[in-house]
C-alpha cells in the first residue's frame, strides 16, 4: 500500500513537456508565466486564438476541497514557461508575503523543454491556508524560470 502511494505521488508531481504541442508565438506571449488551469490547455484556430483561450481558462483562485479529517487541498493543472530551459531539477514553492510556505519537487523534467505541464496536489496539512493569495515560483537551482500568484479559496 506504501509502494502504491509513493507512486501516486510522484506520477501527480511529475513535469511533462508540452513545447512540442505549442507554436512559438504562443509560447512567447506567456515567457516566465506559470499559467494554472482546471483541465488541459485549450487550443484555437491559430496563435492569436490559442493564447486569448488560454488566458480566459486561466485560473487566478481556486477553490479547495474539504477531505478526511476536514482538511482542505487543492488540485489543479498548471503550465509553466520558462523564461529559460536547462534545469533538470524544479521545485514549485508557494510564498506569502516574501516566505515560503510550502513547496513541490517537480519529477520527470526535460532539460530542454520552454514549457512543461503537471498536475499538483496540496493540502492545509503542508502549510497553506484558505483565503490567502499565494506567490508560486517555479525555481530551477536559484533562478525563478517562471511564476504567477493564487488565491487559495
Amino acid at each position: 500500500m506504501r509502494r502504491i502511494l509513493l507512486l501516486c505521488f510522484i506520477a501527480v508531481l511529475a513535469a511533462s513537456p508540452l513545447s512540442a504541442d505549442l507554436p512559438r508565438a504562443v509560447i512567447a506571449a506567456f515567457k516566465g508565466q506559470i499559467v494554472i488551469t482546471k483541465g488541459d490547455l485549450p487550443e484555437g484556430r491559430n496563435d492569436k486564438d490559442t493564447i486569448a483561450k488560454i488566458k480566459k481558462e486561466q485560473v487566478k483562485e481556486l477553490l479547495g476541497t474539504a477531505a478526511a479529517e476536514d482538511v482542505v487541498h487543492w488540485v489543479f493543472r498548471y503550465a509553466a514557461f520558462l523564461n529559460q530551459a536547462g534545469a533538470s531539477s524544479l521545485r514549485l514553492v508557494f510564498s506569502l508575503g516574501g516566505r515560503r510556505v510550502a513547496d513541490k519537487q517537480l519529477a520527470g523534467i526535460d532539460p530542454k523543454a520552454p514549457v512543461l505541464s503537471g498536475e499538483i496536489s496540496i493540502s492545509e496539512d503542508e502549510g497553506i491556508e484558505r483565503g490567502k493569495l499565494y506567490t508560486l515560483q517555479l525555481i530551477g537551482g536559484k533562478k525563478v524560470l517562471a511564476e504567477t500568484k493564487l488565491l487559495m479559496k
